[in-house]
């Protein structure tokens, strides 16, 4: 196996150093713009960063999801599992017969065409990754 790069530390940071030609990329949660989610699936003050794109990768897309004062989205399915990483705050996940809470550190895995939501609790934030490879999301009536 041949090393495509060394990950080090540098004043607390995470740096990756690349040797040779290697396709690999670092993306920070910084390197892009969070904009006010305005789709029609989110209720209250929801905010979005696209971290990994389909330009960048084909195969799945990874998205910070800031979910501000008891923000979230309706209720919706998509057409592949849902991976979230809890990256701050408490909130809800919830399914039609379920509500969990969750915590920064939790990791939730959504089986395709399984209904549910996700966001902040009443009076509260959070934010998580969505990661997901292309797929259909559907809303689901109320």
């Amino acid at each position: 196996m041949r090393a495509v790069g060394v990950v080090r530390r540098y004043h607390g940071r995470v740096g990756f150093h690349r040797i040779g030609g290697s396709g690999m990329k670092i993306v920070r949660t910084t390197d892009s713009e969070e904009a006010r989610a305005t789709a029609p699936i989110f209720v209250g003050t929801v905010h979005s960063r696209p971290l990994i794109d389909a330009a960048t990768s084909p195969a799945v897309t990874v998205t910070m999801v800031r979910f501000s004062d008891g923000g979230r989205n309706k209720p919706h399915t998509h057409s592949a599992d849902q991976i979230l990483y809890i990256a701050d705050g408490h909130g809800i996940v919830a399914s039609t017969t379920t509500e969990h809470e969750v915590h920064a550190g939790d990791i939730v895995h959504v089986p395709a065409g399984e209904v549910h939501w996700h966001g902040a609790v009443p009076g509260g934030n959070m934010a998580h990754l969505s990661i997901l490879p292309p797929c259909e999301t559907k809303m689901v009536a109320e």
